[in-house]
């Protein structure tokens, strides 16, 4: 597939924006300044002020002495990238990879994408004025290699090279054309190189020993010759699908079969590289430029689209398409290694690795969150707080086993917490107590089973655990910390089912 690309130049790009914000501007020859070695400097200027002789790098007292009524602003030197990055990050909706070129730049890797608005031609037009509709003063060219395109965007008068026509797109443009440095273009206009065609032909030996090696990479680069690569300001994922829009979507009908469709397309290409997906975004690209985004997460690696599916119906509902969306995307950012599993032919697998169960999961976590769902192993400790650990996964593997010589609650508190008893009596259980406002009156008892604090992590006193029934037949887990002839108290620690 041959590769194509797009220049994007934003003449007056912070200019724009500033009029954007005061609209009272649009109308008004203004510039943009800032202080520079004990004076005021102007750093950029609207297309009236520049039509009226002001250019950036001029002082603003030289700037004033031409125009008197000039409108003068501060300057925010940070405000170029960010929005730079900002349209690029908006630009996504017409390709996934776009970066951006400072200082008034972005470059687009349009390969293979065109074709979805009919061409070339329909396709730069619908880039130029969705971005001129915004605010902004454009111009946009489509070439092979990045080079051409951004020298006929700035200094061209055809904004579509047809593939393999750089070079004679390139011949009639300035030398300022080629990106290079002021140094270079002086040195080239003082031999009376002036044009592109000037020199384009002349050896590469030559050029290189006259010009340095940054001319020669610039005319390779430009013809095709030489690769150049861009930064694009949002990572692609080495799994994601897009599905754009002819006409925005704005029902909910819509939108589930933009998502059915896309995660078609990837679990079957998860499928034949035997991955699944941990985790999956679901973008929405809507026409005010908004980004609505939601993300599901499986226990396991996965490409059931029937499973996926109804991980996503849950959160469907919160994407408002407003005035519509125009682009779908669908990214696994992580995805894992998936081989099918073969099942015993005679023993149904009812553990941790039955699909069902996780699939169970990933619904339950869907609808009450991941955080809620919590799977607990046994750690090689006495003490009751440390006996236990959150296991990381799914299929994590206990490395001890379960104690069952003695009875264990269900449900065991992070902290013990205290309560009040009546009618202690030595190396018995109390009969009743009072836990957040209710009292319990305990008609059976078993214990006492006496744990030791493990002297090689912490010192303190010994507890005397119960396991204890009220009058409901509700258990409890009781102790009492230390001994009767010692300043004692009585805790709660669990709940038995």
């Amino acid at each position: 597939m041959c590769k194509r690309f797009v220049s994007i130049w934003f003449r007056y790009l912070v200019t724009d924006w500033f009029a954007l914000r005061k609209p009272q501007l649009r109308n008004t020859a203004f510039v943009l300044c800032t202080p520079s070695h004990g004076r005021m400097v102007v750093t950029a200027a609207n297309a009236l002020a520049e039509a009226q002789g002001i250019q950036s790098g001029m002082v603003l007292a030289d700037a004033r002495a031409i125009v008197p009524g000039l409108q003068v602003l501060d300057d925010k030197p940070e405000l170029i990238d960010k929005l730079l990055r900002r349209i690029a990050e908006w630009c996504i909706r017409f390709t996934p990879f776009a970066a951006i070129d400072p200082p008034g730049g972005i470059i687009l890797d349009v390969s293979g994408c065109s074709y979805l608005w009919g061409g070339d031609e329909p396709y730069l037009n619908d880039i130029i004025n969705r971005l001129k509709s915004r605010g902004y003063t454009v111009r946009a060219a489509i070439a092979d290699t990045i080079g051409t395109a951004w020298a006929t965007s700035r200094y061209g008068l055809s904004f579509i090279i047809h593939p393999g026509q750089q070079s004679k797109a390139l011949l009639s443009l300035p030398t300022a054309a080629l990106r290079l440095d002021a140094d270079t273009i002086d040195h080239l206009h003082k031999l009376g190189l002036r044009q592109i065609k000037d020199f384009i032909g002349m050896p590469r030996s030559a050029l290189r020993r006259r010009f340095g090696n940054l001319i020669i990479m610039r005319l390779n680069q430009a013809l095709g010759l030489e690769e150049e690569i861009i930064q694009t300001v949002q990572p692609i994922e080495p799994f994601s699908e897009r599905l754009p829009c002819l006409e925005p979507i704005v029902t909910a009908t819509g939108i589930e079969i933009a998502l059915q469709r896309l995660l078609e397309v990837l679990c079957q290409r998860l499928q034949k590289e035997q991955k699944g997906l941990r985790v999956a975004n679901f973008k929405c690209y809507r026409v005010d430029g908004r980004i609505i985004q939601i993300q599901i997460a499986t226990n396991s690696p996965s490409h059931n689209v029937k499973h996926l599916i109804k991980l996503f119906e849950i959160k469907l509902p919160s994407i408002e398409p407003d005035l519509g969306i125009e682009l779908f995307v669908l990214e696994a950012p992580t995805v894992e290694d998936h081989a099918s599993s073969q099942q015993k032919l005679w023993e149904a697998m009812w553990g941790l690795d039955n699909n069902q169960l996780s699939e169970l999961i990933d619904r339950l976590a869907g609808k009450v969150g991941l955080n809620s769902i919590r799977r607990f192993l046994p750690e090689e400790h006495y003490w009751p707080e440390r006996s236990i650990k959150q296991a990381s996964s799914l299929h994590e593997q206990k490395t001890s086993e379960w104690k069952l010589d003695r009875p264990r609650p269900m449900q065991l508190l992070t902290t013990p917490e205290n309560i009040d008893v009546t009618a202690p009596v030595p190396d018995y259980p109390p009969m009743n107590f009072r836990y957040k406002g209710k009292i319990h009156k305990i008609i059976k008892a078993d214990g006492p089973e006496r744990i030791e604090q493990e002297w090689w992590i912490q010192e303190g006193q010994h507890r005397d655990y119960y396991a204890v029934e009220d009058e409901e037949g509700c258990r409890y887990w009781l102790f009492r910390s230390g001994h009767y002839d010692e300043e004692y108290k009585w805790f709660i620690h669990g709940f038995f089912a």
